[in-house]
């Protein structure tokens, strides 16, 4: 467990400062998709899941 975090907090870095930089390049985005990848394993999946289920209830709600 204590690796898996490790390599989320890794990937979470250097994907902000991929973003901070500018482009998007491939490389970026398979760090992006790794930190998905290994942020799914996590004990913080079932909360990130039910923020975002949250969220998408709000703004479907929403009445133009």
């Amino acid at each position: 467990m204590a690796v898996s975090i490790s390599v989320v907090l890794l990937l979470l870095v250097l994907a902000v400062i991929f973003l901070r930089n500018g482009g998007l390049k491939m490389s970026h985005a398979l760090v992006c998709l790794l930190l998905g990848f290994f942020l799914a394993g996590t004990s913080m999946a079932p909360t990130i899941q039910s923020g975002l289920t949250a969220t998408a209830d709000i703004v479907g709600s929403l009445r133009p």
